[in-house]
Parts: C-alpha cells; sequence; structure tokens
C-alpha cells in the first residue's frame, strides 16, 4: 500500500489542528480537524484559494447564522431556511468552496442555542487554527522539475524520430514507419502540461510557468509536424530541391532541444528558399506540381521555427523577431 504525500499531510495536519484546538480550549475542537481535511489540495496556489475562500465563507455564515436564529429562533426548519439563502449567497461572491466548512460552524451555533462574542471568537479561532495548520503542512511539495525534464526529454526524442522518419521518406521514397510516436507525443504533451500547471501553481513567490509555456509550444510545433506529413507523402519525384529540404530536416531533427536555436535555421530557411528561385523553373505539370509541394513544405517548416523562435527560456536574452520568409 503506498501512501501519498497528501494522504500523510492530511493525516499529520488533522492530528496537529485538533490538538491544538484541544490545548487551546476551544468547544468542539475536532471541527479543525475537519477543516485540515477540507483545505489541503493538490498545490500550494490551490490551497491558498480555498483558504482564502473558506474563510470569507465562515465570517459571512456567522452574521447570516446571528440574523436567522434572532429572527426565527433555533429551529431545524431555521437551518433549512438560512442554508437557502446563505448558500446562492456564497456562489455569488466566489466563495462557495467554505460552504461545507461553513455549514458545520451553523451547526455548531444552532446546537449552542445562543450566540455570543464567547461563540463567535471560539468559531473563528477553529477556522483560524484549521485553515493555518493546512497552509503550513502544504508549504512542502515534492519537486516536478525532475519527472518535467524527462517528460522533455521523452517529447524531444519521439520529435527528432519522426522528423528523421520524414528525412527518410524524402531521400528514399521508402514508406513503412507506422507512425506511433505521433499518438504517443500527444499523450506525453498532455501529461506534460498537466505536471508543469501543477508545479507552476506551486510556486507562490516567483513566476515559474516556462515549462508550461514549452509543453504548449511543443504541442503548438506538434501539429505543424501532422500537417507536415500529408504534404511530405503527396511528393513522389526525386529533385534536387526535396535533397535539400531533406538534408535541412536531418540537421534541425538533431537540433532539438529546449535552447533557442530557430533564429540559425530561420536563416538558413530563407537562404534556401532564395536558391530554389534561383534554380530552373519546372517543365511539366507534374514537376510544377511537386515544386508547389516542397515550397508548401517549407512554409510549414517556417512556422514550425517560427513558434520555437516565440519561445524564450528562462535567463535567456530576448530574441528580435524574424519576419516571414514569404
Amino acid at each position: 500500500m503506498k501512501i501519498g504525500y497528501r494522504t500523510l499531510k492530511t493525516a499529520v495536519g488533522t492530528a496537529l489542528a485538533i490538538a491544538i484546538a484541544q490545548l487551546v480550549g476551544l468547544h468542539n475542537f475536532a471541527s479543525a480537524g475537519i477543516i485540515v481535511i477540507l483545505c489541503v489540495q493538490v498545490t500550494k496556489k490551490r490551497s491558498l484559494e480555498t483558504a482564502r475562500a473558506r474563510l470569507a465563507a465562515c465570517v459571512v455564515a456567522i452574521g447570516f447564522a446571528a440574523l436567522f436564529f434572532a429572527v426565527f429562533g433555533y429551529h431545524p426548519w431555521t437551518i433549512g431556511l438560512l442554508l437557502l439563502v446563505f448558500i446562492p449567497v456564497t456562489v455569488r461572491l466566489k466563495v462557495n468552496e467554505g460552504i461545507a466548512t461553513s455549514s458545520v460552524i451553523i451547526l455548531h451555533l444552532y446546537a449552542a442555542k445562543e450566540i455570543t462574542w464567547e461563540w463567535v471568537v471560539n468559531e473563528l479561532l477553529l477556522v483560524a487554527v484549521g485553515i493555518g495548520v493546512a497552509l503550513i503542512v502544504n508549504m512542502y511539495m515534492p519537486s516536478a522539475e525532475k519527472q518535467l525534464k524527462e517528460y522533455q526529454h521523452i517529447v524531444e526524442d519521439l520529435f527528432r524520430i519522426i522528423l528523421k522518419e520524414i528525412v527518410r521518406y524524402l531521400r528514399t521514397n521508402e514508406l513503412d514507419w507506422d507512425g506511433k510516436e505521433l499518438p504517443l507525443a500527444a499523450e506525453m504533451l498532455e501529461r506534460a502540461k498537466t505536471l508543469a500547471m501543477r508545479h507552476a501553481d506551486n510556486q507562490l513567490w516567483r513566476n515559474e510557468d516556462e515549462y508550461v509555456r514549452y509543453f504548449r509550444m511543443r504541442e503548438r510545433q506538434l501539429e505543424i509536424i501532422e500537417h507536415m506529413l500529408p504534404l511530405v507523402t503527396s511528393l513522389t519525384y526525386t529533385v534536387e530541391q526535396r535533397m535539400m529540404i531533406a538534408d535541412f530536416i536531418d540537421e534541425l531533427s538533431d537540433a532539438i532541444h529546449p535552447g533557442n536555436t530557430a533564429a540559425r535555421f530561420l536563416r538558413r530557411l530563407s537562404a534556401m528558399r532564395e536558391e530554389f528561385k534561383e534554380m530552373p523553373l519546372p517543365t511539366t505539370r507534374e514537376q510544377f506540381e511537386e515544386r508547389a509541394a516542397l515550397f508548401h513544405l517549407v512554409r510549414e517548416l517556417e512556422r514550425y521555427l517560427l513558434i520555437k523562435s516565440e519561445f524564450r527560456p528562462k535567463n535567456e536574452p530576448e530574441k528580435r523577431r524574424w519576419p516571414s520568409l514569404g
């Protein structure tokens, strides 16, 4: 049986909150543990957002309880009427995550049959202890950096394989690739994005979204590659331009890494395109269609590289934007 970090933090936090509330002498001290269970979330930012919502909802709940119990008395139907009004208000205030915690507070006040400053302070302290302990235990989050780098390497290796297969077809016209790397790359990117967003939400004091931007960039590039494949397989004639593009993609596949080398390849692509313009014009319809498909492929390669050029890794100086090659 594997015990996760969140389970461990919830168990420790619950026991600690109950012990503190009991030591302080609060009524209904066990409720501090319930608040911890509700407040421990998957990320630090999520925990802070939940804590704010629960604290705000509890303050509103105490106000509503004081009003409704004073006007209608301490009856079961009063609680039903109170919740009928209270829940829509919390939704309107966007603190509806605090409904469960607030309901516990309302029931405490109902059971006490009185609302005095002593009871109000008691309930606020219960909430403060529960939320405070939950935030403290949730400050520790295991780093996802190692796993994100692994995803990065996996995605880059898959991209490299896909581009090498494109090169092989351009050079040999052999088409025996099953394409399994395409859905696998999409799956890895989806997993990596989810983990990257969770990692970013655990950075409270700094904006750490580089991995999110990186995997979104690769996702956009994968879409371009998927657009390129039908173009590549439509080519049937072995012409000089086709070999030049194959050599270009081959070199590009060897340069797949997090750093930004797009500027160098954009310059090379621009120069290669100028070379194409200097070459003899096609003389047959088939040659013309082949040349048009090759130019379209160059355009897709340009889009692929422009996407990468927009990505700037942390601590790398901003690159100037490259104009379209057309």
